[in-house]
């Protein structure tokens, strides 16, 4: 009998079930709902092992996934399969993050934005703005 306890055990822990890539992604929170990771496997913007795939591709352990964000792209190893989502603090233990760091532009936050109606800037404004932004001067 505890050779059949030990058995079951190993197959557990080492083999999991295949699950779509759509259900993955939205599972461990990568996209925010299941229609918007299920869109995004559509458009070409996820691959699985550098193949495009359907929504319902099946992943499993071991897989390599990249996402597409503008300017940026994400890649991640599946350390474990699941079909429900799950809190944050057990979302990140599902995969290994591979991906480079975000890049500083995204982080930087909202860009100035003149008041609608307001018109071209003049000259000096312009100049302001350039200034702001961190332009050099091009004299």
């Amino acid at each position: 009998m505890a050779e059949m306890d030990s058995g079951t055990n190993k197959a557990g822990a080492e083999q999991q079930t295949p699950v779509r890539i759509d259900v993955w992604l939205w599972a461990v929170r990568i996209f925010k709902t299941r229609s918007l990771a299920k869109d995004e496997v559509i458009a070409g913007h996820v691959r699985v092992n550098d193949e495009h795939v359907k929504p319902s591709q099946k992943v499993k352990p071991g897989d390599i996934i990249r996402v597409r964000y503008p300017g940026w792209k994400r890649v991640f190893e599946v350390k474990k399969t699941l079909t429900k989502r799950v809190g944050a603090p057990v979302a990140v233990t599902c995969y290994n993050d591979l991906s480079e760091p975000r890049p500083a532009y995204l982080s930087s936050g909202v860009l100035p934005r003149r008041d609608r109606g307001t018109g071209r800037p003049s000259k000096k404004e312009r100049r302001e703005l350039d200034e702001l932004r961190g332009y050099t001067k091009g004299y």
